[in-house]
């Protein structure tokens, strides 16, 4: 059984790995993934073996909360579990900086106002009131302390459990600081009452509150300013969710009565007007429009929808009105999966974030040895214990791995999201890793190269004939036939508006054409083989016909009697944008390959047309798969385009399977990645964000490995001696505090991703 929990007080990644080993030592798990940024886990487990309850018991045992997720029945409970948790964590924290800094601002004024003059009350001043500046120094600070007492909570919870995170470090290097005050304290209550001023004034100036309040309250403050830009980085999904209308106008008893969109059945008839958003998926059985699908599959022009056509959840009616029967409803609609899809996409985990958890988790343990090795080397050389301690408490601070755990969820969840609005529905962060290293892309024909329903391409006439009569006749007589290019042409007489004429004596010839009678004369349409059995002469258009076949066209002979009256060319016209595309992967140095079932001669065709590398032809679904293994074999990462059932094993087998949106339910369930909009230029799209995406995780673990590299030296001392630098716990807190906002701001950049296509000719 695969389970989804909410796990709840995690803050770094060490935390997320010490709750994934918890849960990985569980008997009878089998996988187990955890987001730090969506504050999820994912459990494998056998269900024979071990249930939810023992496995929350032990992510409790580990130090954190955790709950069973649960997805809501429709799009309104998504909002309400997805995004209150958000405000509520943001408001509970401006809470606290509000509070954190109310009382830091009087505490940094009372400790350290003297130091550059500012006034300062003589109650406070001189050996003889050190006690009472001490001890105000304390009364400030406790509130602080009492606010942001979860970091001791959960810091010595997890430290106890033998499994210290970043929390660990905040609570061990504050709460020395303030130990240290307090005891300073006594000392100075000691030298009072002994005479001894110099060890009055020596702990006067040695309190360290301050440190240990500005430590909590500059690590709210970025915690903060790390959770509102968390929140901006699942907009995609938020924006997604709001388009889903809350009410729909439903007949019933046969009046139309409005009910909020989660009581809308299957089969029930449902009116749409101008304006209007459309609540659940369905098919029209009255009317027409044109309706904006952009916000799903990126389209921005209208589509135009009449009796018969589907239409989606949360997509808007422009112009007419209709009424249509809901199919799809609740978590059924394409927009529930969609915000499944990406929901699963951005909390799941890449494979380059598992060398980051890795270090993580021994991180923090040993910062904590680098600590105290820090303090005890510097008391060995001789300097005051304070001095020593300000060293170490310096490390614990700057060294949380925040930045480090963020690296990688952000700018996967803002990838995935920035893929969802321009129509491709990526899986899993794995595939969107995986990629960005894709060699070699190959493409099915029909339905992903070309439209996948033939057209009428070319209307060729014998002598004075018209094409009108031509296209009159052939549309009559084909209109009794069930063959594919039977229907291209009735398409083309209807887009022409050409009337039909009666046809009596239909009788097919199976594989070579038709024959009918139309006021008496005999009408007979077919291939070049019928043509000459029935010594219909068509050397004329011999030579026309020749070239129609050469570029992977179909040619049918349509004549009158004995006499010839023309051809018709009849294709699988290739997609606006697929030369485009394919050019485009070559740019990016992909070779292209095409697969499929149609001969040799229109594969040939297309690749010519199109410029592509190597084309296989009259292969079976089992040959495509086969053909997938044959390129992995070469040492090559495959992605494989398509969108027919028999597509399905391709996209499985290969490294990255993309499934044109328009395709089948099975290829869409193979893939990897989901073209909405049925448009090859998106699987370059695809690519190119892949690519976008890890570069800025790459950045984010340069940033987060150099800041630290850079940090823990400066903060042990090490250039002190030489240079006499050293760092203050206080700016120590401010600098790991920005550098998680730095990380999440530099993944937030990808919201401005743009593909680029070069024209190649």
């Amino acid at each position: 059984m695969n389970q989804k929990f909410n796990v709840t007080g995690m803050t770094c990644s060490s935390c997320s790995a010490s709750v994934e080993k918890a849960v990985k030592k569980l008997s009878g798990v089998d996988t187990v993934n955890v987001n730090l940024l969506s504050n999820s886990m994912s459990v494998e487990y056998k269900e024979s073996d071990i249930d939810s309850t023992t496995i929350i018991k032990a992510v409790h045992d580990a130090g954190y909360d955790a709950s069973i997720f649960v997805r809501g029945s429709s799009d309104s409970k998504r909002i309400e579990k997805s995004v209150n948790p958000v405000e509520e964590e943001l408001k509970e924290m401006k809470s606290r900086i509000i509070i954190s800094f109310g009382f830091l601002i009087p505490l940094m004024y009372v400790s350290m106002g003297h130091m550059i003059n500012l006034p300062h009350p003589k109650w406070l001043m001189g050996p003889e009131n050190a006690i009472t500046f001490a001890f105000i120094q304390l009364l400030l600070t406790i509130p602080v302390v009492y606010v942001n007492r979860k970091y001791y909570q959960v810091g010595f919870k997890t430290l106890f459990h033998g499994r210290p995170n970043m929390d660990s470090l905040i609570a061990i290097g504050s709460g020395a600081a303030l130990i240290y005050g307090i005891f300073a304290i006594f000392k100075i209550g000691y030298g009072l009452g002994h005479n001894k001023l110099d060890m009055v004034n020596q702990y006067s100036m040695d309190l360290y509150f301050e440190s240990a309040a500005m430590i909590l309250a500059l690590i709210t403050m970025g915690k903060f300013l790390e959770a509102r830009a968390k929140g901006r980085t699942s907009e995609a999904i938020t924006k997604l969710m709001d388009l889903a209308p809350k009410t729909a106008s439903v007949i019933r008893n046969g009046e139309e009565v409005e009910i909020p969109v989660e009581d809308v059945g299957i089969d029930d008839i449902i009116i749409v007007r101008p304006g209007q958003s459309i609540a659940v998926d369905g098919i029209i059985i009255e009317g027409s429009s044109s309706v904006d699908q952009s916000a799903l599959t990126g389209e921005s022009i209208p589509v135009e929808k009449n009796i018969g056509d589907k239409v989606i959840a949360a997509t808007i009616n422009k112009a007419g009105s209709f009424k249509f029967k809901a199919e799809k409803v609740g978590d059924d609609t394409t927009l529930a999966k969609i915000i499944e899809l990406v929901e699963d996409a951005s909390s799941s985990k890449a494979p380059i974030a598992k060398m980051a958890d890795k270090i993580s988790g021994i991180f923090v343990p040993v910062v904590i040895s680098i600590a105290v090795i820090a303090t005890i080397v510097w008391l060995l050389l001789g300097q005051p214990f304070e001095f020593a301690m300000s060293i170490g408490i310096a490390i614990l601070v700057i060294s949380c791995p925040c930045a480090l755990g963020l690296a990688t969820p952000v700018a996967i969840m803002v990838g995935t999201g920035k893929g969802a609005s321009n129509g491709i529905l990526i899986k899993s962060a794995e595939a969107l890793e995986s990629l960005h290293t894709v060699s070699t892309v190959v493409l099915d024909k029909t339905g992903t190269i070309t439209e996948g329903k033939p057209v009428v391409t070319d209307i060729i006439t014998k002598g004075s004939e018209s094409e009108e009569r031509l296209l009159q006749i052939a549309a009559s007589i084909e209109s009794f036939s069930e063959h594919p290019l039977a229907e291209a042409i009735l398409e083309k007489a209807k887009e022409r508006g050409i009337s039909l004429r009666n046809v009596d004596n239909f009788h097919s010839i199976s594989g070579r054409g038709i024959v009918g009678i139309i006021d008496g004369k005999q009408y007979t349409a077919g291939n070049l083989s019928l043509m000459e059995d029935r010594e219909i002469n068509v050397e004329m258009l011999k030579g026309t016909s020749d070239e129609f076949a050469m570029d992977g066209k179909t040619p049918l002979y349509f004549a009158e009697d004995k006499n010839l009256l023309g051809i018709i060319a009849v294709a699988d016209v290739v997609k606006a944008t697929s030369r485009k595309a394919i050019d485009n992967f070559k740019a990016m140095g992909i070779n292209v390959v095409m697969l499929t079932g149609d001969n040799k001669k229109t594969a040939e065709a297309i690749r010519k047309q199109l410029n592509i590398d190597r084309v296989v032809a009259e292969v079976l679904p089992q040959d495509k798969e086969k053909e997938i293994r044959n390129i992995q074999a070469s040492g090559k990462k495959v992605a494989m385009i398509g969108d027919g059932i028999n597509d399905a094993p391709a996209l499985a087998r290969a490294d990255v399977g993309i499934a044109i949106g328009a395709g089948t339910d099975i290829a869409i369930e193979s893939a990897d990645i989901v073209l909405m909009k049925s448009d090859l230029l998106d699987a370059v799209t695809a690519v190119q964000l892949s690519k976008a995406t890890i570069k800025n995780i790459k950045e984010n673990l340069f940033w987060a490995f150099f800041y630290n590299v850079l940090g823990i030296p400066i903060a042990a001392g090490v250039f002190y001696t030489a240079f006499g630098l050293k760092l203050n716990p206080m700016f120590g807190a401010a600098a790991m505090s920005m550098s998680s906002v730095f990380v999440v701001s530099n993944a937030l950049r990808l919201k401005f991703f743009k593909p680029k296509y070069k024209n190649v000719n």
